[in-house]
């Protein structure tokens, strides 16, 4: 099945730009439609609890937060009208009310922005998240994290600045676990339409599968190239991995996300901690 649905996930951060960019430049390729998607919080959930009594002085500062929070939505749907303007994508609906091509539209929420992103993105064949400084600086994310266990579609990060090509040389990191199989499949619609694909692998790659996979893609006309991670060094994997796609030329990287729970991923590190953190091209990221 191809990209026919995107959930742009629309913060209003640092992180904004790179995800809208990224969306419209994919809603093109695919002909896609693209959904911005954009959560605000509930003031009355921030606030302490209490027993009912102190509610009444709380109200100033909800009536506040309300009108902090409206006003970087509305800020939010502003550039991302205006972005969607600047590809030429018109806004549409499902193609019994517009013509097949790409399309957008926005939509708010209010709420717990990790549970609701992660509850949208069902419905959608691909969620694009921004890869925000707290993502960059802390070894985890609530929102990439819900969305990767609990949504069951596929998380492309995208980074602040996004290239204005993506997925023309990609690369497809492969250990031969259930998350690869699994990020393999996901990644066939980009693996598909790009012209050059390189397949990573660590240690022996006849027992990670790795003619299997260049075989498996073979049948669906892509030619992939094998590359190795470099040995003998104490490296972390996800920084070879990411060294390896760079010289690969790569401008999008495919792969398995959070082999263990997420505390397991932190308390021993793992590739996909340090991939999030640092990657410089766009990541697919599937579990």
């Amino acid at each position: 099945m191809g990209i026919r649905t995107i959930l742009a996930a629309v913060s209003g951060g640092a992180a904004t730009s790179g995800t809208i960019h990224l969306a419209c430049q994919l809603a093109r390729r695919f002909s896609a439609h693209v959904e911005g998607y954009h959560v605000m919080p509930d003031p009355v959930e921030a606030l302490p609890p209490g027993d009912g009594i102190g509610i009444p002085p709380h109200i100033g500062l909800i009536e506040t937060m309300l009108a902090d929070a409206e006003a970087k939505a509305g800020e939010a749907r502003a550039y991302f009208e205006k972005l969607v303007a600047s590809y030429k994508i018109p806004r549409g609906g499902p193609p019994q009310i517009a013509p097949a091509g790409p399309s957008a539209k926005w939509q708010e929420a209010a709420g717990a922005a990790a549970a609701l992103v992660a509850r949208r993105g069902r419905f959608f064949d691909l969620v694009i998240l921004g890869r925000s400084d707290r993502v960059i600086h802390e070894p985890h994310s609530d929102t990439i994290e819900e969305v990767l266990m609990r949504s069951g579609r596929p998380a492309l990060l995208a980074p602040a600045e996004t290239s204005s090509r993506i997925g023309y040389m990609v690369a497809l990191a492969w250990n031969g676990s259930p998350e690869a199989v699994r990020a393999l499949a996901a990644g066939m619609p980009f693996l598909e339409k790009a012209d050059a694909v390189s397949l990573i692998t660590g240690g022996d790659p006849d027992r990670l599968g790795a003619p299997q996979v260049l075989e498996y893609l073979a049948w669906h006309g892509i030619n992939a190239q094998h590359q190795r991670l470099p040995g003998g060094s104490a490296r972390d994997v996800g920084e070879k991995l990411i060294d390896t796609a760079r010289e690969a030329s790569a401008d999008l990287l495919i792969m398995g996300g959070y082999g263990h729970a997420p505390w397991r991923e932190f308390l021993f590190g793992g590739a996909t901690r340090t991939a999030v953190a640092t990657m410089p091209m766009p990541l697919l990221l599937v579990h």
